[in-house]
């Protein structure tokens, strides 16, 4: 597949940022590559490479238009694709003067806008002026590590207009990447913000000493805590055993990879948040996440229980052993 003159946007350039670069590049896509962190600029600009995340993959510069000025990598890009952590999304777009609503933005980011209670394609819809046939979602069990290592993986293109839905689609397929489209963009980005929650939650048990049996009655609990939730607050059709809702909860749950299982195991060890959160190397969007979806599903009126025993214990102080405890009691 060849994208001759088409430009991309990428706003991030942490891991699953440098593995989006990695596959437009390969598809012939022009990027403009906004990279806030030095070093990594010069690394891109010098050798092809990421220095800080993904080192090994190698990134094709002649494609790539890396700068420090978001506005620069935005401007002549049909697409923009926003690939940073959700708690920095607002800081690192408030210097964008270039509009939005005459592009495609793409959401790669499985977070929340703390303090904002939205997820990242409300609030660039709201923010921007973004129509919302514009807006899309790229989701899946996708961890970047092994994206960059070209192992097969499953992403899931989200948009309400099927055409862009294809093109997207199209941008993202490669021989290690199958695409399948959908039109449940609410559904499957609330699925994304979720699965972190329950990562964390996985992480607290295994940490706390729970075995298998435990954690898989766990995890199916998750899913079907994600399905209440979405049929309420994201009406419409869907199965939520499709990849881009379960396969995605279950990598998170139990992948080595997983941020947001490395912090709720931790936490199960016995390092308080704020130690378990400094020794992190990336960020763990399941914290601002469990802040907002605890806001949502009570304006909601939506029984989240497990949802709920993460939010106690990261911001209640709750004892993570007491916690899990009285959870065991609340499962099927």
């Amino acid at each position: 597949m060849t994208n001759n003159g088409r430009k991309c946007a990428v706003i991030g350039y942490g891991s699953w940022a440098t593995a989006i670069v990695k596959i437009l590049t390969e598809n012939g896509v022009r990027v403009g590559w906004h990279i806030l962190n030095p070093e990594v600029l010069a690394s891109v600009a010098d050798e092809g490479r990421n220095c800080k995340y993904l080192r090994d993959a190698e990134l094709d510069r002649s494609l790539i238009e890396a700068t420090f000025d978001v506005n620069e990598a935005v401007a002549g890009a049909e697409t923009v694709v926003l690939a940073m952590p959700s708690a920095f999304l607002k800081k690192v777009l408030e210097p964008l003067a270039e509009p939005l609503s005459d592009k495609v933005v793409v959401s790669a980011v499985k977070g929340i806008v703390p303090d904002d209670f939205l997820s990242v394609a409300e609030y660039v819809s709201r923010r921007y002026g973004v129509p919302e046939s514009q807006m899309a979602i790229v989701t899946g069990p996708s961890h970047a590590e092994e994206v960059g290592m070209g192992r097969l993986s499953y992403l899931t293109a989200v948009c309400r207009d099927e055409a862009t839905c294809r093109s997207i689609g199209a941008m993202f397929e490669r021989p290690y990447i199958r695409v399948s489209c959908s039109d449940d963009i609410y559904g499957v980005e609330y699925a994304a913000i979720m699965k972190n929650i329950y990562a964390l939650a996985v992480g607290l048990a295994v940490g706390l000493g729970y075995g298998d049996n435990f954690v898989a009655v766990l995890i199916s609990n998750c899913a079907a805590e994600m399905s209440r939730f979405l049929s309420v607050y994201c009406r419409g059709e869907r199965s939520v055993y499709a990849s881009a809702y379960l396969g995605d909860l279950l990598v998170t749950c139990y992948s080595t990879y997983s941020r947001n299982r490395r912090l709720g195991l931790l936490i199960g060890r016995g390092c308080t948040v704020r130690s378990a959160m400094n020794e992190m190397t990336m960020v763990a969007e399941g914290y601002y996440a469990a802040e907002c979806i605890r806001h949502t599903s009570t304006s909601h009126e939506v029984e989240l229980p497990i949802a709920d025993m993460v939010y106690e214990v990261l911001y209640r102080g709750a004892s993570a052993r007491r916690a899990m405890c009285d959870l065991t009691a609340k499962l099927i």
